[in-house]
């Protein structure tokens, strides 16, 4: 039905409390929902979401993509017996429907005149839901005209109006947002993705090919060890929590006093972002976990020792015989989220905040910069990598970060204390407390690691 007509004849029975009756199912009109969907259909995605300042700033024409609204707009035909509050729908107001030759018809009011009809009393159709859709159209910007799905229901009581309701918006379970970002690579292109890097479509998108990196990579100790499906089973870090925790320290926006990303701010000494491309990023972070998983193997630390004992490699990851289960076992905090993020805050603190002193800049690759990234120019920038002056600081980093006692809670041979400090690691507050104790450990290292480590824990006091 044309967006306009719709609108005319629909009525919003929105929920109330007068003494202590409750009335009606809808929420409260949300204006800036309605622009919106408005600018979506408009524009489509991510131009809808960007501000005219950015718009204005990005040459963003071809950031317009098609709008469209795919699920239905759900109504109650009001009968002649149906009141709301005490009013009913005029009679010649009424919607009736017919049927003829199994053809169903749905006659409007006789006096229906169009976008500029309204009804005498109740309108003869409620909104069950789709408000903010519908109000999104009849404004200067959406053309009337638009044909919007309608699924119409006739004469339902309210009780069956907010089972309606609450299946549509409540119960339908979320997609996994592991399975959710899976699909990203099906839903992009390169080049609006890389025009669009300040925004959180950008730092996902690339986070999400990252992870594919060290999923994939032969050389990647991550390799085939990410739950990429958030799917249940043995504890592994999945997908989702993989892209949380590269958005929030690689490719952070450093917005106020937020992290700052190396791959996503610029850089005080460059007077913009580090010029590396997709390969070089996958490279740095691939070595990186490669020289922690080393250091984690050759170490003969308590923490470590403990966890390779015969009776704590079980439940939860099947390891073979050749996998450490200090660094990949179910009892280590590197094979959990916690670990993963902790490993990437403190890596990214120091490489961000003394790239100018390391040189970073300088390392330059061979590879198109447009091209589609793959194995063989990750391994390229790997080999380039392993030859850059700062690879011997990326070494002193993950041997220092190697010694930090990793068990997670559950582990064998905590004491009451340490269990209890390690609990204190899980839930959105724990990052920040192990990023902490773990740049209190760097900045005890002797030489250049202390002191970087030590400047940048004092400057978050």
């Amino acid at each position: 039905m044309p967006a306009a007509q719709l609108r005319a004849l629909s009525g919003v029975f929105r929920r109330q409390r007068e003494d202590g009756v409750a009335t009606g199912i809808q929420r409260g009109h949300d204006k800036e929902r309605s622009q919106q969907i408005r600018d979506f259909v408009r524009f489509g995605y991510p131009y809808s979401e960007m501000s005219a300042s950015r718009r204005s700033r990005f040459n963003s024409e071809d950031l317009r993509k098609p709008g469209w609204l795919p699920t239905a707009i759900v109504v109650n035909i009001l009968t002649a017996d149906d009141t709301r509050r005490g009013q009913r729908v005029q009679r010649h107001d009424l919607i009736e429907i017919s049927e003829s030759n199994d053809t169903v018809s749905l006659n409007l009011p006789k006096n229906f005149s169009g976008a500029d009809w309204s009804p005498s009393g109740l309108p003869p159709l409620e909104v069950i839901d789709g408000q903010h859709r519908l109000y999104a159209f009849g404004e200067e910007d959406l053309p009337g005209d638009f044909e919007l799905p309608v699924v119409g229901f006739k004469g339902l009581d309210l009780g069956w109006q907010a089972y309606l309701f609450w299946s549509i918006n409540i119960s339908p379970k979320k997609i996994n947002p592991s399975h959710a970002f899976d699909l990203y690579p099906l839903l992009r292109s390169q080049d609006w993705l890389e025009k669009f890097a300040e925004s959180n479509v950008y730092r996902e998108a690339r986070a999400q090919e990252l992870t594919e990196f060290l999923y994939r990579h032969a050389e990647s100790p991550w390799r085939n060890r990410i739950n990429m499906l958030g799917e249940r089973g043995p504890r592994a870090v999945s997908q989702a929590g993989w892209i949380r925790s590269l958005s929030s320290t690689y490719l952070a926006a450093g917005q106020a006093r937020g992290t700052r990303g190396l791959f996503g701010c610029s850089l005080a000494g460059l007077g913009g972002p580090l010029p590396w491309t997709r390969p070089q990023q996958a490279a740095f972070l691939i070595h990186l976990w490669r020289l922690l998983r080393q250091e984690v193997r050759t170490s003969n630390l308590q923490w470590a020792v403990s966890l390779r004992r015969p009776d704590q490699r079980q439940s939860g990851l099947a390891l073979d015989e050749a996998t450490d289960a200090a660094f990949a076992g179910p009892q280590t905090m590197l094979n959990q989220e916690q670990g993963v993020r902790g490993f990437l805050i403190v890596t990214n603190d120091l490489f961000f905040n003394f790239a100018d002193e390391l040189g970073l800049a300088s390392w330059e690759t061979d590879e198109d910069r447009g091209s589609v990234t793959g194995d063989q120019e990750i391994q390229q920038a790997l080999r380039s990598l392993e030859r850059q002056p700062f690879a011997s600081f990326m070494k002193d980093v993950t041997a220092a970060v190697a010694g930090y006692d990793w068990r997670s809670a559950d582990a064998p041979g905590l004491n009451d204390e340490e269990k209890l400090r390690k609990r204190a690691f899980r839930g959105s507050g724990g990052y920040a407390a192990l990023r902490d104790e773990l740049m209190k450990d760097l900045a005890q290292q002797p030489g250049q690691l202390g002191r970087w480590a030590k400047l940048i824990r004092d400057a978050r006091r």
